[in-house]
């Protein structure tokens, strides 16, 4: 009888833990619109800098963060997002991405959470310093989950590198600390 109770009680608490871990969603119809954070581009004309975290898909979310860095010029009407998206990886392409995008959009169903903001003159200045950062993040070709390099790294590397971005990660930025290693040689 004993047994038995703790198989059920074994198999109840699994099941619990399934549902949770995010295993009865699917990333393709996953949420990836605008949470509605960031400011429209179209009506600020000052440059802006933005830095999200967002709980990590499935499971992870629980332990950790995926982070990126979001930058709209003087002027522009539209964002550029900079982030690391491990499974482009699989496609041999770069796991970096620099592109037109939603700044604050949902990270496949989870909303992101403001983490620096800059705004004003200075800015344009530190704008072009997380570019050239970005350009020069030496494990383009690289993704591991843990220890890193990740998203968490890519954005540790920027932030280190442009301490005028005066961003400090949180403790669930899993890979943060991968930044502090030395860059082993890398293709092309």
């Amino acid at each position: 009888m004993k047994f038995f109770s703790v198989v059920i009680l074994a198999t109840m608490l699994g099941s619990f833990l399934l549902v949770g871990c995010g295993l009865n969603k699917d990333w393709r119809t996953a949420r990836r619109d605008s949470a509605g954070i960031a400011p429209d581009p179209s009506n600020a004309n000052e440059p802006i800098v933005l830095v999200f975290g967002a709980d990590a898909w499935g499971w992870r979310g629980w332990f950790a963060i995926h982070t990126w860095i979001a930058t709209k010029r003087k002027g522009d009407d539209f964002y550029i997002v900079y982030d690391v998206v491990g499974w482009r990886s699989y496609n041999n392409k770069s796991v970096v991405r620099i592109a037109r995008d939603i700044p604050d959009r949902y990270w496949y169903g989870e909303k992101p959470r403001l983490l620096k903001y800059h705004q004003g003159a200075d800015t344009e200045k530190l704008i072009d310093a997380i570019d050239k950062a970005a350009r020069e993040y030496p494990w383009k070709e690289t993704y591991n989950a843990f220890p890193g390099p990740n998203s968490n790294t890519f954005v540790a590397w920027i932030a280190k590198r442009v301490p005028q971005l005066d961003l400090q990660l949180p403790f669930s930025a899993i890979g943060k600390g991968y930044a502090d290693r030395e860059p082993a040689q890398q293709k092309g």
